[in-house]
C-alpha cells in the first residue's frame, strides 16, 4: 500500500490553474461545434432565467458573491437570527389545524404534540375552530410547553382574548406563541378594506398588552402567503412583507411602543417551495432586508426577523397527491437550511381537503427526519459560503427592496393593495408563469408530466372555505385539473375516458420517443391513449387501411401519428389521408419542417411538440371529442 505524504501533496498539483477566460473560450468552442455561435459571454448563453429578472448562471466563483452577510446572530442576520442557529433542538415543528369540530381537533392536536410537533397553528373563526370552542380544542395541551399561533382573520381580537382567558384560567404565566393579528393580510385576501385602519389599531392594542403583561407572546403576524398564493415571485413576496411590517411598525409606534419592543411583536410567515435554492435565498434575503429597516429605525441589534416557513400551497396538486410528500420534503429541507425558526409541512392531501391521521403523521415526520436523522438543524447556515446562494441572496434582496420602495412610494402596503398595484404586478408575474406551465416548460410531476389516469382518487372531508374576494388563489395544477375534471365527468357518463388513437410508424427506434411524448401529453388532459398495431415485417411499413380500421375500432375521435421525420416523409401522408377519411382529427408529433405543407394537404390538422401550449392543445382535443366543458 502506498502512503501519501502529508506535506501538502495535492492531486491537482501538477495541473495548471485554469482561468475564467479559458473556461469561457472552451465553452464557446463547444457551443460553436453544436451550431450555436454566441455574441456574448458563455455564462449568458447557458444561464437559466428566473423570475424578477434574475438568472441562474452555469458557473460561480468567489468573485460572484456580493453583499455583506455578517455572522450568525448579528446584523444583517443573513446567516440566521441567533448565533447558535437551530443547533440546540432544531426548528420549531409547527403543525396546522383547521377542522371546525373541536373534539376531533383536540384528538389531532394531542397526537401531533405527542409525536414530534412542538407548536400549534390554529385556524380560528369562520375558517376553522369556533372562537368559543378554542378551550375544548386545547384541553389537555400543556400551554406552557406548546406555543399556540392563531390565525383568525378579522376575528383576531376575540380569538386573542379567548386564548388569553384560557391562559389565565390555567395559570399560565409564561405563555409563548403569537396571537396572529394580520389586518393588512386579511384585507388583501378578502378585499374588505372598510375598517382596516381600526383593525390595525386594535392589533396595536394587543401588541401593547403583550408587551406589558405577556412578554413571551407576540401579537402580530406579517403573513406573506396571501401574495405567494396569488402568484407572487420571491422578490414580490418579500417586498410585500417588508411593506406590511413597516406599516405595522408605524402603528405600534403610534400606540406608544418603543421601536425595539415593536420589532419584537412581529413574526413573518413565508412560503417554502420545492425550488430549494430559491427558498434558501428568499429567507436569507428577507432577513437582510428587514435588518436594513431595523437599522434605519435605530435598532440594528433588534432586527433579527422571526420566520415561520410554510410549504407552498401553490405547488400542492390534487392529482397524484402522493408526489406532494416529495415536494414538501424538499421545501422543508430548504426552509430549515435557510434558518427558518418554525416550519409547517402541509400534509400531502392539503389541496384535497382536511388531512387524515396518516397524512398528518407523514407531515410531522418529515421535519423529524430532517432534524433528528439528517441533522440539518445542527449546522448553522449550511448554505452559507455557496457562491451561488450568496449571489442569489444578494440579488433577491435588491429586487425585493426595489419593490418595497415602489410600494412605499404608492402610499404603503394597504394603499398599494387597495389601488390594485399589488394585484396587477403579481398578476403579470403569474401570467408569465402560467405560460410556462401550459407549455410544460415548468413541469408538474403527476399532472402535466407522467400522469396516472387509472389512479383512484383520494377522498377527504372538505376543508372550511378560506377568506376570498381579494387577491386570487392560484395553483400550478389548476388548468390541468380543469381538463382532468372534464375527463372524469365524461367517464362517469360514458363509462370510458376520452381516447386518442396513437399510430406508431416505422421501427421502434424511430417512433418510441414521440409515442412516449404523445401519450404523456394527452394523458395530462385526461385523454386515454389507445395504441394501434405496430407494422410487421422488416420494412415496418404501415398499411394505411389497417391503421384506419384500427382507429375506427378504438372508439377514438382523434389520432396522433408518431415517428421520426424520415419515416414521416415515407409513410405519414397516406396514413394521415386514411385517418382523415375515417373521421379523425389528425395530429402529428413533432415539427417535421419542410414536410409540413405536404402533410397538411394530406389531412394533418395540428402538429404537437415540446414547448407548445399543452393546455390549448388538450382543450381543443377534448372539444373535438365532444367532452362537455
Amino acid at each position: 500500500m502506498t502512503v501519501l505524504p502529508d506535506d501538502g501533496f495535492a492531486l491537482a498539483a501538477e495541473f495548471p490553474d485554469a482561468s475564467h477566460e479559458q473556461w469561457q473560450r472552451l465553452v464557446a468552442g463547444v457551443l460553436h461545434k453544436a451550431g450555436r455561435d454566441i455574441p456574448s459571454a458563455a455564462e449568458d448563453a447557458l444561464s437559466t432565467a428566473l423570475e424578477d429578472g434574475l438568472a441562474a448562471r452555469p458557473l460561480y466563483t468567489a468573485d460572484s458573491a456580493r453583499g455583506a452577510v455578517g455572522f450568525p446572530g448579528f446584523a444583517p442576520f443573513v446567516r440566521g437570527g441567533t448565533p447558535e442557529g437551530a443547533a440546540v433542538a432544531g426548528w420549531d415543528v409547527r403543525q396546522r389545524h383547521q377542522r371546525p369540530d373541536p373534539l376531533r381537533t383536540r384528538e389531532a392536536v394531542l397526537a401531533d404534540l405527542e409525536n414530534g410537533a412542538t407548536s400549534l397553528w390554529l385556524s380560528v373563526g369562520a375558517s376553522g375552530i369556533p372562537v368559543d370552542a378554542l378551550g375544548t380544542a386545547l384541553e389537555g395541551v400543556y400551554l406552557d410547553l406548546a406555543p399556540v399561533v392563531l390565525d383568525a382573520g378579522d376575528a383576531f381580537e376575540p380569538a386573542a382574548r379567548e386564548l388569553l382567558r384560557i391562559h389565565r384560567e390555567r395559570g399560565i404565566e409564561d405563555a409563548r406563541g403569537n396571537l396572529g393579528a394580520d389586518p393588512i393580510g386579511h384585507a388583501a385576501r378578502t378585499g374588505a378594506y372598510e375598517g382596516t385602519e381600526e383593525r390595525i389599531a386594535a392589533a396595536a392594542g394587543l401588541a401593547r398588552l403583550c408587551h406589558d403583561s405577556h412578554p413571551g407572546l407576540r401579537a402580530l403576524t406579517v403573513d406573506a402567503l396571501p401574495y405567494h398564493e396569488a402568484g407572487a415571485s420571491a422578490a414580490q413576496e418579500v417586498g410585500c412583507s417588508l411593506a406590511t411590517g413597516v406599516a405595522l411598525l408605524r402603528a405600534l409606534s403610534a400606540a406608544g411602543l418603543p421601536i425595539g419592543a415593536a420589532l419584537r411583536q412581529l413574526e413573518f410567515r413565508y412560503a417554502a417551495t420545492a425550488d430549494q435554492f430559491l427558498t434558501i435565498a428568499k429567507l436569507r434575503a428577507a432577513r437582510r432586508a428587514w435588518a436594513r429597516i431595523a437599522e434605519a429605525c435605530g435598532e440594528a441589534a433588534g432586527g433579527a426577523q422571526l420566520q415561520h416557513a410554510v410549504t407552498s400551497p401553490v405547488m400542492m396538486t390534487r392529482r397524484d397527491p402522493w408526489v406532494n410528500m416529495l415536494r414538501t420534503t424538499v421545501a422543508s429541507l430548504a426552509a430549515g437550511a435557510a434558518g427558518a425558526d418554525a416550519v409547517t409541512v402541509l400534509p400531502f392531501d392539503d389541496a384535497i381537503g382536511l388531512p387524515d391521521d396518516f397524512s398528518r403523521r407523514i407531515a410531522r415526520n418529515t421535519s423529524a427526519i430532517l432534524v433528528e436523522e439528517s441533522h440539518i438543524g445542527r449546522v448553522v447556515d449550511p448554505a452559507g459560503g455557496s457562491w451561488y446562494v450568496e449571489r442569489l441572496t444578494d440579488e433577491l434582496a435588491h429586487a425585493a427592496w426595489e419593490w418595497f420602495q415602489e410600494i412605499e412610494g404608492a402610499g404603503g402596503q394597504l394603499a398599494a393593495v387597495r389601488a390594485g398595484l399589488v394585484a396587477d404586478r403579481i398578476g403579470a408575474v403569474w401570467a408569465a408563469r402560467r405560460e410556462n406551465l401550459a407549455g410544460r416548460r415548468e413541469p408538474v410531476t403527476g399532472v402535466s408530466e407522467f400522469p396516472l389516469l387509472d389512479q383512484a382518487p383520494v377522498e377527504r372531508d372538505p376543508a372550511p372555505a378560506g377568506p376570498s374576494g381579494g387577491l386570487p388563489r392560484v395553483r400550478r395544477d389548476a388548468e390541468y385539473e380543469a381538463l382532468r375534471a372534464r375527463s372524469d365527468a365524461h367517464l362517469a357518463v360514458a363509462g370510458v375516458r376520452p381516447r386518442v388513437f396513437v399510430a406508431a410508424l416505422g421501427p421502434a427506434s424511430a417512433h418510441t420517443a414521440r409515442v412516449a411524448f404523445a401519450a404523456n401529453l394527452f394523458q395530462a388532459g385526461g385523454i386515454q391513449p389507445v395504441h394501434g398495431p405496430a407494422a410487421a415485417g422488416p420494412s415496418s411499413v404501415a398499411d394505411p387501411s389497417s391503421v384506419a380500421a384500427a382507429f375506427l375500432a378504438s372508439g377514438a375521435a382523434v389520432a396522433c401519428v408518431c415517428s421520426s421525420d424520415a419515416v414521416y416523409a415515407e409513410q405519414a401522408g397516406p396514413v394521415a389521408e386514411a385517418l382523415k377519411a375515417a373521421g379523425a382529427r389528425v395530429y402529428i408529433a413533432g415539427r417535421p419542417g419542410e414536410l409540413r405543407e405536404s402533410l397538411v394537404r394530406a389531412g394533418v390538422d395540428e402538429f404537437v411538440a415540446l414547448g407548445d401550449d399543452a393546455v390549448a392543445v388538450l382543450t381543443s382535443a377534448l372539444d373535438r371529442i365532444g367532452v362537455a366543458r
